[in-house]
């Protein structure tokens, strides 16, 4: 593996459940957390942690297939974005965050198998480079680990 990849992973993982320097990771910031605890919302018309959980996993699984050939629509949730999760429940919860994980080890499996000339090309939707939407992904990460930390500030008691 080259220098660039194994630095790519570094940023994926330290972002999502090794650690760093910057403090919680998002995987860190779901721990132990109910699927009551999950389900509040911070605001009326907000994201719960829930729904960031399944939009994270999407996003993940968006990145994967502008670096692998997986069909439009192989997503295992009905939709893009954002996934409605109206009330909490334990069972929902589990698959969500099952999912997260799933793609998260997709997309780490398929950036192993990149190689260094690959990380300029442009993406299939030639938009970004293949470097950029995965350092995306990881930045992704970060951002709603960060904003899961701050819900819990708002929603949980203690």
């Amino acid at each position: 593996m080259s220098r660039d990849i194994d630095l790519l992973l570094a940023a994926l993982d330290q972002a999502y459940n090794h650690k760093s320097w910057h403090g919680t990771n998002l995987k860190g910031a779901l721990r132990g957390l109910t699927a009551g605890e999950a389900a509040l919302r911070p605001a009326p018309g907000r994201p719960s942690i829930q729904e960031l959980v399944a939009h994270l996993a999407y996003w993940k699984y968006a990145v994967l297939r502008q670096l692998t050939d997986l069909p439009r629509g192989s997503f295992p949730l009905h939709g893009s974005n954002w996934f409605p999760r109206e009330k909490a429940d334990a069972a929902q919860w589990k698959a969500d965050r099952a999912l997260l994980e799933r793609m998260h080890q997709e997309l780490r499996a398929a950036v192993a198998a990149l190689s260094p000339r690959d990380l300029d090309r442009p993406s299939a939707k030639a938009k970004y480079l293949i470097r950029d939407l995965i350092l995306g992904a990881a930045a992704h990460d970060l951002h709603h680990g960060g904003q899961i930390q701050l819900i819990k500030r708002l929603t949980l008691k203690g």
